[in-house]
């Protein structure tokens, strides 16, 4: 599966591909990331990408010709076109339901904005989609691109080297949750592991697992 990514801080995401399953699974082409650098598709000398809105207000906005020779050159390059995303606090929240069906797709190309915002003539003609990763703002949509191309990549194959850890996933299926996990030693400042997956008993442990499934509204009341 390929992913473009467009933003003014390339570095920020090239950083990103270097660690873990995601860098493993780039080496072994199961995943491909371009990453491009808005500020080269600016006609300005200065490689400038924003400008002051229309009608005053604070902040800057970053200006439609180089986000459309940025989409039409990625698209250039493949002409099986792409998927287009702008990640905005005006677009659909992002769940696991929506990875999964970007999963299927070939190629993602994901503009991280910035600033105030992006020209709306942009967004009217190049982007298919708008995905928010919540109800609050970030300073770019860098962190929102690296999220989502990590939550996708997981859902294909081979990513992930035992196919069972992402069928097991939280969110995988509606209302899924995982279970408590313990791990070494088998007491710990006086808390032990429950007896029950100590035991090799497999339908004990699957029926204790299904009796103590997280959900998220205990953990609210809880914390109410």
């Amino acid at each position: 599966m390929k992913f473009s990514i467009i933003t003014i801080f390339p570095e920020l995401v090239r950083s990103f591909l270097n660690y873990g399953l995601l860098d493993k699974a780039i080496q072994n082409g199961l995943v491909e990331v371009d990453v491009h650098d808005l500020r080269e598709f600016s006609r300005n000398k200065h490689r400038k990408v924003d400008d002051r809105p229309f009608s005053g207000g604070p902040g800057m906005v970053l200006m439609p010709d180089p986000l459309f020779r940025a989409v039409e050159h990625i698209k250039g390059l493949h002409p099986a076109g792409g998927r287009v995303i702008l990640f905005s606090a005006y677009g659909r929240i992002l769940k696991q339901e929506k990875i999964k069906e970007l999963a299927a797709a070939k190629h993602l190309i994901l503009i991280c904005g910035r600033y105030e915002g992006v020209d709306q003539r942009a967004i009217d003609q190049l982007v298919d989609e708008e995905i928010s990763l919540g109800e609050y703002v970030l300073m770019g949509g860098e962190i929102a691109a690296e999220a989502l191309l990590e939550a996708v990549s997981r859902m294909i194959p081979g990513v992930v080297g035992n196919p069972e850890s992402v069928a097991g996933d939280s969110f995988y299926q509606q209302d899924q949750f995982t279970f408590p996990q313990y791990t070494q030693p088998r007491s710990y400042r006086g808390l032990k592991v429950p007896e029950v997956l100590l035991s090799g008993n497999h339908k004990e442990i699957e029926q204790w697992r299904t009796k103590n499934r997280k959900t998220r509204r205990k953990k609210n009341e809880a914390n109410s």
